[in-house]
């Protein structure tokens, strides 16, 4: 998930439709709540501005006139849906904070954000399926793919509306379809953290990138739900973690665990909820090479988000030379999560 003012980098160029007359216009420079169509599946919810409006607002507030269109808005039992069309991409805006929660990018695979440090986890982690809870319109899946095309994918979502859209507008539905060397994505509608969300034999890695009204979920700040995906995992398997942005004050060291970030800064540590919560759950023992738990956050190009990896730190030179070169350099970015 991406805070609506990363909308910046994606609508630098205006989107210029053609009337029957040959006239160009943007889809949005004269909106109308009527000219789409509402759907609402939840009984008795009430909609006082449409997710349209909301965003059509912001977009024009932070972009000027730059153009966009909405191909699609409608409210799901789980979320407010809306697919904005953009000349290099199309981006999925879900329910009222409309951050963003997936990108297609239009003749690339590569996002510049934190579902491309996803597409390194097949590196070092044992041959197996993969995996990914929250799948969304499946960004992370289509890098992943094109990168390692003989992956086995795994994807849960909840929301079986959403599935529908990204298949229509986000290219999920080639996904499903099995690669030359044998890769594909089965998606699974359903609750991600839920014991049926496992295969026999276990995953060889787990990517989880769970959000709901612009927030973590509040499972993933227990010990308990941690443990739960750790016993997924098949023998040496790891989980990769999007953790949220920077929501956390300054913390004390507690049990003798430091949490991060540090800022380049001020050298002042902050603490990211889920990352403490992960911290607790994967300890390690007295020395860093036994640590199990790793972090990084992205750059504030490219959000700002937390990320986690589970396990003892990779050799970060092998990691790097076993990635595209586009990811050689961020995986050297990790860090073990210390303990003092």
């Amino acid at each position: 998930m991406l805070s609506l003012p990363l909308l910046n980098s994606w609508l630098s160029r205006p989107l210029c439709n053609r009337n029957r007359h040959g006239c160009c216009y943007n889809p949005l420079s004269s909106f109308s709540a009527t000219a789409f169509s509402w759907r609402q599946t939840k009984p008795n919810v009430a909609s006082s501005v449409s997710p349209v409006q909301k965003v059509k607002a912001k977009a024009l507030e932070e972009e000027g006139e730059q153009g966009f269109q909405v191909v699609t808005a409608m409210r799901s039992y789980y979320n407010d849906i809306v697919i904005v069309d953009t000349s290099s991409s199309r981006l999925l805006l879900l329910d009222s904070t409309h951050n963003v929660h997936s990108i297609f990018n239009k003749g690339q695979k590569w996002t510049g954000s934190y579902w491309d440090e996803f597409a390194s986890l097949p590196a070092i982690v044992p041959q197996g399926p993969i995996a990914i809870l929250g799948l969304g319109g499946g960004t992370a899946a289509h890098l992943m793919l094109d990168l390692w095309p003989s992956l086995k994918l795994e994807g849960w979502e909840i929301d079986e509306i959403l599935i529908d859209k990204a298949r229509e507008y986000l290219g999920l539905s080639d996904l499903e379809k099995h690669t030359q060397a044998g890769g594909v994505l089965c998606v699974h509608v359903g609750d991600a953290l839920s014991q049926s969300a496992n295969v026999p034999g276990g995953f060889a890695g787990i990517v989880v990138d769970l959000f709901s009204d612009g927030k973590v979920l509040p499972q993933l700040q227990e010990v308990a739900t941690w443990l739960e995906l750790n016993d997924k995992l098949m023998p040496h398997g790891r989980i990769m973690v999007n953790c949220g942005g920077v929501h956390a004050k300054a913390s004390d060291i507690r049990d003798g665990i430091t949490c991060p970030e540090v800022s380049s800064k001020d050298g002042v540590w902050v603490q990211n909820s889920t990352i403490k919560a992960l911290c607790q759950t994967f300890p390690g023992e007295v020395e860093v090479s036994d640590l199990r738990l790793s972090w990084k956050r992205m750059a504030e190009g490219e959000g700002e988000n937390y990320l986690a990896l589970t396990g003892p730190l990779p050799d970060l030179n092998e990691w790097s030379a076993a990635v595209p070169d586009r990811l050689s350099l961020t995986v050297k970015q990790w860090r073990p999560c210390g303990i003092f």
